[in-house]
């Protein structure tokens, strides 16, 4: 169920490790937040523009959403965004002559209207 999507600068593409990334991130929030990491979900989307501020030069951005069921409490969420950024540090190189900035955050999904079905 957690539905995971990482926005990021297309000049941090090369040096993205994302499915690595992906990979350990799905196991982090099986064991911080008690989901089962085989249904997680990452989804990558390139952005061809960012402006931070109001330099539109310099400057990436990378942003990780974890779509989880409400139910966690604060701490467990600090930790797993926490955690996320930290996985970023590891498959992130940091690209030469830019300012990453780097963001992650829990958002609660409605239980009662999210539908799936899986097909072989």
């Amino acid at each position: 169920m957690p539905q995971i999507t990482v926005d990021y600068s297309e000049q941090l593409a090369d040096g993205f490790d994302r499915t690595a990334f992906a990979r350990e991130l799905h196991g982090a929030v099986g064991e911080i937040a008690s989901a089962s990491p085989s249904s997680c979900k990452t989804r990558f989307r390139r952005i061809e523009e960012a402006v931070a501020g109001t330099d539109t030069e310099g400057h990436a951005v990378v942003h990780v959403q974890i779509g989880l069921f409400p139910g966690r409490t604060e701490e467990t969420k600090a930790r797993l965004t926490g955690t996320a950024l930290e996985l970023l540090r590891r498959h992130l190189e940091q690209p030469d002559g830019l300012t990453l900035h780097a963001s992650a955050e829990i958002r609660e999904m409605e239980a009662a209207s999210y539908r799936k079905y899986d097909s072989a």
